[in-house]
């Protein structure tokens, strides 16, 4: 559950995203509640400073408006006419086409598409600079907006002008507190024993699993029961449920949608058009059925306390105002919560999975700390998954190397100059690719390629400069759902590497597909049982 991430072709939805606070409105911008899961993870977001001179203007501001030096910043070789800079691009892995262009032209550079130009910000010290919340803000554009059709003014994709985020925060937010978190933590593991019976049929079956199938499984279940109250009885399908088909439909058409010229859209994507509005379509029945049914059971005396997510959407006046979400606001709510809320968590997972399984020298030494910690216990409490401190470095690890939302833009609230050298008016925006800013040497060394747990010591976190660790995002406006995501990841982590050793296909080599966010493609693992012998030997 991560910011909103966007690059020049594709943007990665990663979570349901805290909202800033626009100028001129009403309350105070709340931050998210403290962590649970160790001091290594990211900074606290901050509180949001309204812009001077009133609330940021709609819509995008171009390149070319935006930046009056623009030519200074440098581009890919082999420029063309209206393709710009998309020889050698592949519309499948814009993220990574970014990623190889960050590394030929340095920490900002610019990518020209279809008569559009974007501004990539990468290096550290730039990017520390777009966090200052005094003088930038979250921008919504490009795959954001694109997924307006599907969630509208929800969490992650409303405009800083539009007021029902403000109000969907201060509802939502207590959600994700602590208190809430512990009572989120039995339904995590019922979640993650439907996960472990399904994979011990495989491991008797001589079956290898399919790490990103199931984690998105594990994911959307989770979400789905302790959100929601529902179950999409996902480990019981041979085929991914049709929400999630529905749902990876509409993030790559969002991305598509980036691909194609805006006056050809019509043309060349009317057969995929169509789709999407099924896609939408189906989203939205889902849901609507889903709070049908809880709105019955609150008119037979029946569902919950308010203690979920959807009796905060149903139930819960703003502490305030008074005012409550309106009916097709809980329902963009409910979408972006079920499809953010697993998509990225999934991702995370599967990439730690990845690694543990490549590097039995980390893997051991975060089953010894599962073992020492947790003990005899037959399922780990609350407080016991919060001590996992090197698997938790194992799970931030992951995500520096693969922040599963790749990136996220941001915007100058008034005229200022990026850095002390790149002019921006206000408006402006430019995106900050994470995956790269979280490879700038100047900060993780000349090794940064590296998969190593310990740039995660706390020793190593605080020698560290602020704003070099971003995977949800930064700001008000950052993920919202963060604890939740790093608990219920780490729990699950902590339970497989206690259950099993991993082992990898010699042959697999990391392959990373993108549909807005990030995920390993075709990974599939071997598993043998640990038994308490096993235990006592490690």
């Amino acid at each position: 559950m991560a910011e909103t991430a966007e690059t020049a072709k594709a943007t990665g939805p990663a979570g349901a995203a805290e909202p800033a606070k626009a100028a001129g409105s009403a309350g105070t911008a709340r931050t998210e509640p403290a962590g649970t899961a160790g001091a290594a993870g990211p900074e606290q977001p901050a509180a949001a400073t309204a812009p001077p001179g009133g609330a940021l203007p709609r819509g995008f501001r171009s390149a070319e408006q935006g930046w009056p030096e623009l030519d200074r910043i440098p581009h890919p070789p082999h420029r063309l006419p209206l393709l710009g800079d998309l020889v050698g691009a592949s519309r499948r892995t814009p993220v990574q086409d970014s990623m190889r262009f960050a590394r030929q032209l340095g920490p900002v550079f610019r990518r020209r598409v279809f008569g559009h130009e974007f501004v990539f910000v990468w290096g550290a010290g730039l990017a520390a600079d777009m966090a200052d919340e005094s003088r930038f803000a979250k921008h919504v554009g490009l795959g954001i907006a694109n997924l307006r059709p599907v969630v509208g003014d929800a969490l992650f994709t409303a405009y800083n002008h539009e007021p029902n985020w403000q109000l969907a925060h201060d509802v939502l937010a207590p959600g994700f507190s602590r208190d809430a978190m512990a009572a989120y933590h039995p339904m995590m593991l019922d979640v993650a024993a439907r996960l472990t019976d399904h994979w011990d049929r495989a491991l008797t079956a001589g079956r290898s699993v399919d790490v990103a199938g199931d984690m998105t499984r594990l994911t959307l279940e989770t979400i789905a029961r302790t959100g929601f109250g529902h179950d999409f009885a996902s480990f019981e399908r041979s085929r991914p449920h049709p929400f999630v088909t529905a749902m990876v439909g509409t993030l790559s058409h969002a991305q598509r949608l980036n691909t194609v010229p805006a006056p050809l859209t019509p043309l060349l994507l009317r057969r995929a058009s169509r789709r999407n509005a099924a896609d939408i379509a189906y989203l939205n029945r889902t849901v609507d059925d889903l709070v049908r049914a809880r709105r019955a059971a609150h008119h037979d005396g029946e569902g919950g306390d308010g203690g979920d997510l959807l009796d905060r959407m149903l139930r819960t006046a703003h502490p305030e105002t008074g005012e409550r979400l309106s009916a097709q606001n809980v329902r963009r709510q409910v979408v972006t919560f079920l499809v953010a809320g697993h998509e990225t968590t999934s991702g995370a997972l599967s990439f730690a999975l990845h690694y543990l399984s490549r590097h039995p020298e980390v893997a051991a030494r975060a089953r010894a700390e599962v073992d020492r910690v947790w003990g005899d216990a037959a399922v780990p409490g609350y407080e016991q998954v919060a001590r996992l401190r090197y698997v938790r470095r194992v799970l931030d690890e992951s995500l520096r190397l693969w922040p599963t939302a790749p990136a996220f833009a941001r915007e100058a609230r008034q005229d200022t100059v990026l850095g002390g050298t790149h002019p921006m008016r206000r408006g402006a925006w430019a995106l900050v690719l994470t995956p790269m800013l979280h490879r700038d040497p100047e900060v993780w060394g000349p090794d940064a390629e590296r998969f190593d747990p310990d740039r995660f010591d706390a020793q190593a976190v605080r020698a560290r400069a602020p704003h070099t660790f971003k995977p949800f995002g930064t700001g008000a406006r950052a993920c919202i759902g963060r604890q939740f995501a790093l608990h219920e990841a780490t729990l699950v982590l902590g339970l497989l590497l206690r259950r099993y050793d991993l082992r990898p296909d010699p042959d697999y080599r990391l392959r990373v597909t993108e549909r807005l966010t990030l995920m390993p493609e075709g990974l599939r693992l071997h598993l043998e049982h640990r038994t308490p012998a096993h235990r006592a030997d490690d």
